[in-house]
C-alpha cells in the first residue's frame, strides 16, 4: 500500500483521471486529492479518497495567491508524507513541483497542453518558462500529451530528461461507445468546451454565419459554460437571429453527440488531446478541428474528420461545407475511422497501466 497524492486545478480535471483513482483504491493505495472546493468533490470522498481544498485561481496572476497555493501544497506534503504525487495542469504542476523538490517526495507531471501562456512571447510567457525551468525540470517524470509540446518544451529548457510522450488523457472505450450514425435531414454540428477566445468560439460563430447563408437547415450548437463574459451577449444575439443554439454545460455530453452530425473544436491553439475530440471520434462522429498540436493527433485529415486554419473562419466554413456535401454513408465512415482510432491508440487504460508501471518503479 502507497499514499498517493493526485493535485488537480479542479474538478473537471480530475474526472479524466477517474479510472486512474479507481484502480490505484482497487489496489489498496490511499488516495489524496486536493483541488479547488465544489460540491461535485464528494464523488471522490464517496470513492474513498481524501479531499483536499486548494486555493487556485486557474486563471489569475497574482503572485500571493500563487504564493499561497506554493505554501499549501507544502503543508500537505509535510502532513502527509505521499509516497508519490501525480500532478495536472500548469499550477498543480509548478508548483507542486517547487513543493515537492523541497520534500525529497517523488512528482510525476502531466502538461495537459499549454493553454494560451506560449502563443505570444510577452512577460507572461517569459515568467512561465522560468518557473517550469526551476520547478518541473527538476521533477521525478514529465508526461507530455504531444510531440510538440514536448519539443517546444525541450528546446526551451524547460525540461530534464526523464520524460515520456503518452496519448493524452485517453478516452474510456466503455463509456463512449459507438453509436450509429444518425440520418435526419438537417445536419447538426456541436462545439464542445468552454466558451472563450482560445477555443475559438469567434470562428464557430462566424463560420456558422456564413454555411447557414448557404445551407439554412443545417443546425449549430454550442455545448460549454461561458469563461470570458463579453460572449454572454454576443451569443444571445446570435440565438435571436437563429444562427445558433447555446445549450449551456451538459452534464450528460454524450447524448448531445449521438444526436450530432459532426464535433467541432476550432481551438488557437494550447491543447494537450483534446477530451472533446478524442469523445466524438469515440461515439463514431467525424470532427472538425484546427491544424495545432495535440488536435492533428486525433483528426487525421480527409480520414475520420477534416483540419482547418487555426483563427480562420472562412476555412472553418470551407471544411464544414465539404463536410455537408459528402454523402450519408461517407459521413458515417468517417464516423467509424474515428472510433478505430480511437480504440486503436488512446484507451484510457493504456494511460492507467502507463501510471501503474511508474508507480511500481517507486
Amino acid at each position: 500500500m502507497k499514499k498517493i497524492l493526485l493535485l488537480s486545478n479542479d474538478f473537471m480535471s480530475l474526472n479524466f483521471r477517474k479510472e486512474l483513482v479507481i484502480r490505484l483504491l482497487r489496489e489498496g493505495h490511499r488516495i489524496y486529492v486536493s483541488m479547488v472546493e465544489a460540491e461535485e468533490n464528494r464523488v471522490y470522498s464517496e470513492m474513498g479518497c481524501k479531499v483536499i481544498p486548494a486555493p487556485i485561481d486557474r486563471r489569475g496572476l497574482n503572485p500571493l495567491k500563487d504564493f499561497t497555493l506554493y505554501l499549501h501544497y507544502k503543508r500537505i506534503i509535510r502532513d502527509i508524507c505521499p509516497d508519490i504525487i501525480f500532478s495536472y495542469t500548469i499550477k498543480p504542476n509548478i508548483y507542486g513541483s517547487f513543493a515537492s523538490g523541497s520534500s525529497g517526495c517523488p512528482q510525476i507531471c502531466n502538461i495537459t497542453g499549454t493553454g494560451g501562456v506560449f502563443l505570444k512571447d510577452n512577460c507572461v510567457s517569459a515568467l512561465c518558462k522560468l518557473l517550469y525551468r526551476h520547478s518541473v525540470k527538476k521533477c521525478f517524470k514529465v508526461f507530455f500529451q504531444n510531440v510538440d509540446d514536448r519539443d517546444f518544451f525541450v528546446r526551451n529548457r524547460m525540461v530534464g530528461e526523464n520524460y515520456e510522450v503518452i496519448p493524452g488523457s485517453g478516452c474510456n472505450l466503455k463509456k463512449h461507445f459507438y453509436v450509429k450514425y444518425p440520418k435526419s435531414g438537417r445536419i447538426r454540428f456541436l462545439y464542445i468546451g468552454r466558451i472563450l477566445a482560445l477555443k475559438g468560439i469567434d470562428e464557430y460563430l462566424r463560420a456558422a454565419k456564413t454555411v447557414r447563408s448557404t445551407y439554412p437547415r443545417t443546425e449549430f450548437y454550442i455545448a460549454g459554460y461561458f469563461v470570458e463574459p463579453q460572449y454572454r451577449q454576443l451569443i444571445q444575439e446570435y440565438e435571436q437571429d437563429g444562427i445558433v443554439k447555446h445549450l449551456g454545460f451538459c452534464s450528460d455530453i454524450d447524448r448531445e453527440i449521438r444526436k450530432s452530425h459532426c464535433i467541432v473544436l476550432p481551438s488557437r491553439g494550447g491543447e494537450g488531446i483534446p477530451n472533446a475530440l478524442l469523445e466524438g471520434a469515440a461515439i463514431g462522429r467525424p470532427c472538425i478541428g484546427s491544424d495545432i498540436p495535440g488536435t492533428r493527433q486525433v483528426i487525421d485529415d480527409g480520414v475520420n474528420g477534416f483540419l482547418f486554419r487555426p483563427g480562420n473562419h472562412q476555412d472553418l466554413a470551407d471544411k464544414m461545407e465539404t463536410f455537408l456535401n459528402l454523402s450519408v454513408e461517407e459521413k458515417a465512415q468517417m464516423g467509424i475511422k474515428g472510433r478505430q482510432k480511437v480504440e486503436r491508440e488512446f484507451d484510457r487504460e493504456q494511460i492507467v497501466d502507463i501510471y501503474l508501471k511508474e508507480l511500481g518503479e517507486i
